[in-house]
């Protein structure tokens, strides 16, 4: 039996998530030996800040940039990123091209490095209705004539849109769990925060979702042509929340990938 080369996986949550909602996948990974580190961004799951603490993507981000710090120089991950988490695992990317020998973007935005990354944010938004979004609770302290700046999951939109394809018991951990978040579109309107040197410079895989309600299928293939990945690997009847409805063929996936890119 041929040997697995051992990885070392970084997991990105998305948007009012943790890195509780990687606990399925976590699991699977360490089963075949290989290392992960699931992280909590600002305000997230038990980091103990306060959103109103967080004022900027910078401090945002910071777990997973001080992460990067810490590594050995010799060490390389593999970043994956989920929804939202897609934009901060690109700030990453530019930061410590070194140290990432694949990033993958998992029913994610996935930005170019010719336009700001908020463009994704917006183009989320404007083909996306508010009803559509039932229960959800936004904040638009630019006025409502611009993106919202913050918002949080409503139990019934998680039930519709999120947790569609997950049990009911994944569900209701959720609605405990989860917190607010920013979407910082100011911060990522700046020009130049990601580079064809460095962020080019990372070998990317898209994981696209086929059955995802919330990051639809027309708007992943957006984002895969505004910013042409090396792979697109394909997860059928898997919607938002793949890492738990479908956590084994998102283990499998990503084994692929750990032996792809070395």
């Amino acid at each position: 039996m041929e040997k697995i080369v051992k990885k070392h996986f970084v997991l990105v949550h998305g948007f009012c998530l943790g890195a509780w909602c990687w606990y399925k996948l976590v699991n699977l990974l360490q089963k075949i030996d290989h290392k992960v580190t699931a992280l909590d961004l600002g305000a997230s799951g038990i980091n103990m800040k306060q959103l109103k603490e967080i004022v900027s993507i910078t401090d945002y981000v910071q777990p997973l940039m001080d992460f990067m710090v810490s590594l050995p120089h010799d060490e390389k991950v593999i970043l994956v990123g989920h929804s939202y988490g897609g934009l901060c695992i690109s700030l990453a990317m530019e930061a410590f091209p070194q140290k990432i020998s694949a990033a993958v973007f998992i029913t994610a935005y996935m930005p170019n490095h010719k336009d700001p990354p908020a463009l994704l944010i917006q183009e989320f938004f404007r083909r996306t209705s508010m009803e559509s979004l039932i229960d959800c609770h936004f904040t638009f302290d630019q006025g409502v004539k611009n993106p919202p700046t913050s918002a949080i999951f409503g139990s019934q939109y998680m039930q519709a849109n999120l947790y569609n394809h997950c049990q009911t018991e994944d569900l209701e951990l959720a609605k405990m769990l989860i917190r607010p978040g920013k979407f910082f579109t100011e911060d990522m309107s700046k020009e130049g925060l990601l580079t064809q040197e460095k962020y080019g410079s990372v070998r990317r895989v898209y994981v696209l979702c086929h059955d995802d309600p919330v990051m639809e299928e027309e708007f992943q293939m957006y984002n895969i042509q505004k910013s042409p990945p090396h792979e697109v690997k394909y997860i059928a009847k898997a919607g938002h929340m793949v890492m738990i409805s479908q956590p084994l063929k998102l283990s499998l996936c990503l084994q692929e990938i750990a032996d792809n890119y070395h």
